[in-house]
């Protein structure tokens, strides 16, 4: 049997029944305790008229689909998580990108600087063997 009993419309509800189509026979261990204190107070199972086999059927249905909805609203706070971290590595993944592109336009840069450079010492390299030529033909003339 379930007593009813007034409840202040700020405290969360405890519910206890069976959802097995079992008689009204079963012990009270047997049944499902149900919280609900996450539904907004409109959407709270009413309880029962004990004496109607459709009112405590209607109350078992709308304790179930209390659960399916707080099972489905776990289940939209895991995805979004999941979504944040799924940005979050995206926004990585993009910084690292620039980042590696940055690099890439560096090394070319550098590359083509120490090719310049390059380029320069080997032209300094012949000046001075030219002048290393002229100054031992002075030398030798003198």
């Amino acid at each position: 049997m379930i007593s009813t009993a007034s409840v202040p419309a700020d405290k969360p509800v405890r519910i206890a029944f069976s959802l097995n189509d079992a008689s009204d026979d079963t012990p009270p261990e047997d049944s499902i305790p149900l919280v609900f204190p996450e539904l907004d107070q409109h959407l709270q199972p009413l309880p029962p008229c004990h004496d109607s086999v459709e009112s405590m059927q209607v109350f078992k249905q709308h304790c179930q689909i209390a659960e399916e909805y707080h099972e489905v609203k776990k289940e939209i706070a895991l995805l979004e998580e999941r979504k944040k971290e799924l940005i979050a590595k995206l926004d990585q993944a993009e910084k690292e990108k620039v980042d590696a592109a940055q690099l890439v336009r560096e090394f070319e840069a550098l590359t083509e600087e120490n090719r310049t450079l390059k380029l320069a010492q080997s032209q300094c390299v012949e000046q001075l063997e030219k002048l290393r030529i002229q100054y031992q033909k002075r030398q030798g003339s003198s």
